[in-house]
């Protein structure tokens, strides 16, 4: 029986979830189900520095938000935990494996102070890194114990190979190897006891299991200090899966700057969770037959990850604004109205038929921000220039929407019924009469009581929401600026 497939979201609760860890839990979680395994929540704190207060909660609210729930965590103990960083820590766990490779000569106790560290740079492609000597690696057994003795600050560094190479595969960018002149003797443990982000990592990772470790291909060039560490350790290498880096539309690096890098900031620029998900899942992984819009279970099925690209990512938010209306086209009403309410609020404070102008824009917006721009003339007419009265295609000018719009006035006036039904029979009559076109008539109406060239509906159906006396008056004001154009 093949072992089961052991996934993990291990996020630093620094913030907003950026949409790269938003894809990376997400590619994490679709790997497992796919498999019928299991996703691990870890919360990696021990950078203190960076630690901002709440953005634990945030990580919670995401992954819940987004469907991607957890087998384990913090919350749901599966007998691998503690899932907190810290507490691991607490349990002197890091040193106690740090301490395991110092006794297998793969890793040592480093003195070295600020001072001397910064004289160890050199000259690397150009760049001025600051590689480590191994000075540390060559203290006797005695030197070292009297320095810890006298309470002399240490870390405890990796002693990798300066000849020969490492190799290591990954899913998708298939072998890589590297010299190992170019492994840095990296800080397993710093002096404030806590492990580095790469060591913690390891160590976890085995503990608890995980077959298959997804991250960003940034990690690509850590990769082979990782692999060292559980050669050194004896335990099995886990399943690489580096995802291609995410780039904005001009191929920068998706950055706070652009706006729309975290799964929050959309959110607040009113897009759906459901949405947003479908579009990350496609940041870098495409299914063989070009299908574009997926439930989350429909992810879960069709997932694989040996499809990934190796190329960036781009971040195309004119896609993402699509990808958004066409959900909102799909979504049961009830639900649509519910979260477009408020923005139809925020725009209309007269006594208007709500559900009637939601119906309207439904199939008409990407984002629910969109809505305030669609209605606001349902609240006060806008200024419009006479000019939007000619239109070719219609075969419509100004003199000869003066003549139907007078003609008009004075059935509306006496015309009780202003449902749309009524209404439109009242216009259509008036076209056979008149023996021309539809948009002939209803372009000069629609122009009248919206003044805008773009509407979410036709003439009939916004003077049914405006009501009689307000679509009177507007068209009496049609008639006045064209009178005195």
């Amino acid at each position: 029986m093949s072992q089961k497939i052991r996934t993990r979201y291990a996020p630093s609760p620094t913030g907003r979830m950026h949409v790269g860890n938003l894809r990376t839990a997400l590619y994490a979680y679709l790997i497992a189900k796919h498999e019928g395994g299991d996703f691990i929540l870890r919360i990696e704190d021990t950078d203190q520095e960076r630690y901002v207060e709440g953005a634990v909660d945030i990580i919670y609210r995401t992954l819940e938000k987004t469907g991607l729930l957890h087998d384990e965590g913090p919350d749901k103990d599966g007998g691998v935990g503690p899932y907190v960083q810290s507490d691991r820590q607490k349990q002197g766990l890091y040193l106690e494996y740090a301490r395991q490779l110092i006794e297998k000569g793969q890793a040592y106790y480093c003195f070295c102070d600020k001072d001397r560290l910064a004289t160890l740079t050199r000259n690397v492609a150009g760049k001025e890194i600051n590689v480590y000597d191994k000075h540390c690696l060559h203290l006797s057994k005695e030197e070292v114990e009297a320095k810890l003795a006298a309470g002399i600050p240490y870390v405890i560094r990796q002693n990798n190979p300066t000849e020969g190479t490492t190799t290591f595969h990954d899913d998708i960018y298939g072998d890589i190897t590297v010299d190992n002149s170019e492994l840095d003797d990296m800080i397993l443990i710093k002096s404030d006891g806590y492990p580095t982000y790469n060591f913690a990592n390891v160590v976890d990772d085995h503990l608890m299991g995980i077959t298959h470790v997804v991250r960003g291909n940034e990690y690509l060039s850590s990769s082979p200090k990782y692999n060292r560490l559980y050669e050194a350790f004896g335990w099995e290498v886990p399943e690489y899966v580096h995802c291609p880096l995410i780039t904005d539309e001009n191929h920068q690096k998706l950055s706070k700057r652009c706006g729309h890098s975290s799964y929050e900031d959309l959110i607040e620029q009113g897009f759906l969770s459901e949405a947003v998900v479908n579009f990350v899942a496609l940041l870098g992984w495409s299914p063989e037959d070009n299908t574009e819009i997926f439930t989350l279970e429909e992810l879960v099925e069709k997932f694989d990850y040996h499809h990934l690209s190796k190329s960036p990512a781009v971040f195309d938010y004119t896609k993402l604004k699509w990808m958004n209306g066409e959900y909102l086209k799909a979504m049961d009403f009830d639900r649509f109205y519910e979260m477009a309410e408020p923005y139809l609020k925020e725009a209309l404070t007269r006594d208007l038929d709500l559900k009637k102008i939601a119906a309207m824009v439904k199939t008409r917006i990407e984002i629910f921000p969109d809505i305030r721009e669609m209605v606001d003339f349902f609240e006060t007419l806008p200024e419009y220039d006479v000019e939007m009265y000619t239109h070719k295609k219609m075969k419509t000018s100004k003199e000869s929407s003066m003549e139907v719009l007078q003609d008009l006035l004075p059935l509306l006036e006496v015309q009780t019924d202003y449902g749309n039904d009524a209404l439109y029979k009242t216009l259509s009559s008036y076209v056979e009469k008149k023996g021309c076109k539809n948009g002939y008539v209803m372009w000069p109406v629609r122009t009248a009581v919206s003044g805008k060239q773009m509407t979410p509906a036709g003439a009939t159906e916004i003077m049914e929401v405006l009501g009689k006396e307000e679509s009177l008056r507007r068209i009496r004001k049609g008639i006045e600026k064209l009178q005195s154009a």
